[in-house]
This record gives structure tokens, sequence and C-alpha cells, in this order.
């Protein structure tokens, strides 16, 4: 029988439809079971900080936005931090490494035999984006982290985080399904062409 251990994760649940002024939001969430987290306010923005035992990060996050949408209170989960967009500097936060340690491997002044991953927003600020999941499937990849679960559970997190935002709007969906479509399709080069 191979039953998985329960384990403490912890993470960030960003609402909607509700603010600081909401009436009963803290008994709401506890009475849904919400118990293990902690309501912060920021900027008119309600986020729950998690301390949830589960066996997996998915089912803990899962359950968590089940609990979340189930109080009276009709709040929506918009998205679970940490975000899966970063910069150099929270790069460098994230791994207790030193900053210029990450600004090397970017460079590929160190472990340049697989370049780092490339950023993918803000290409000409000073802080530039990258995909957290790139990057530690770069990490595990060059053996710094030898967590595999580590590199699963960012691609879920960013995973989630893109259905939350497709369920908001399901026009969402369906455009980005046909912008596939178009761009794995010969037709737009034919429509181009004549």
């Amino acid at each position: 029988m191979n039953t998985k251990k329960q384990q403490l994760y912890t993470f960030t649940l960003v609402l909607r439809n509700v603010n600081a002024d909401t009436p009963h939001l803290e008994d709401s969430l506890y009475e849904a079971g919400c118990d293990d987290a902690l309501i912060n306010f920021r900027n008119g923005t309600v986020f729950l900080d998690f301390d949830r035992e589960a066996t997996s990060l998915k089912l803990a996050v899962i359950s968590a936005i089940k609990n979340v949408e189930s109080a009276s209170i009709k709040a929506r989960v918009a998205s679970v931090a940490s975000e899966d967009l970063v910069t150099e500097s929270e790069v460098a936060a994230r791994l207790k490494k030193p900053r210029q340690t990450i600004s090397l491997w970017i460079q590929g002044k160190r472990r340049s035999q697989t370049p780092f991953p490339v950023p993918v927003m803000k290409l000409h600020s000073r802080s530039p984006l990258w995909r957290w999941h790139e990057i530690v499937s770069w990490l595990f990849n060059q053996k710094i982290i030898e967590e595999k679960n580590l590199v699963e559970e960012a691609e879920f997190i960013e995973d989630i985080n893109v259905v939350l935002e497709e369920r908001e709007n399901k026009n969402i969906l369906e455009n980005r399904k046909n912008l596939l479509e178009e761009l794995n399709s010969n037709s737009f080069d034919q429509v181009m062409n004549q």
C-alpha cells in the first residue's frame, strides 16, 4: 500500500469580490474550513496565507480554493501566490543565494554549459521577468536542487493561475483556443499569400 505522508504547505490565495469591509469575512472563511489561514489586507485586496496539511501542494491548494469559494461571502480566488513571474532579486531571495550568483548564472559566467532561461517579460526594463518554473527546471537539471517535486509544484502554480484567470472570463479560453488553432494551421499562410 502506497500512502503519501501529509506535510505542511505554505501558499497564498488572492481573493476577489471581497474587501476589508465585507461583513462577517473572518467568520465566514473560518466556518468554510479556512481555519489554517491568516487573513491579510493590502491596497484593497484580501489575501489568505495558508499553512495547510495535505499529501501534495495540488491537493492543499485546490482544497483551500474550494473552502474559500464555499464561504457565504461569495469570494472568488483570483490567483495563487507566490507569483510565477520573478525578477533576478526575487530569484535570489527564493533560493537564499546572493544576487551576484544569480547574475553570474544569467550572464553565463557560471554553469554556462546549459544557458540560464531567458527572461519573458519587461525585456527593456532594468528588472526583467523570468518564469519561475523554467528556473526551477534549470536548477534541477544543473543538479543545484535535487527535489523533482519543486519543479512539479512550480509548474502547478503557473497552471492553476492560468485556469483561475480563464474561468473568470470564458472569452479568454475561447480566444486562446482560436489563437492556438491559427498558430498550428497552414490556413493563415494561405490567407496572407492571397
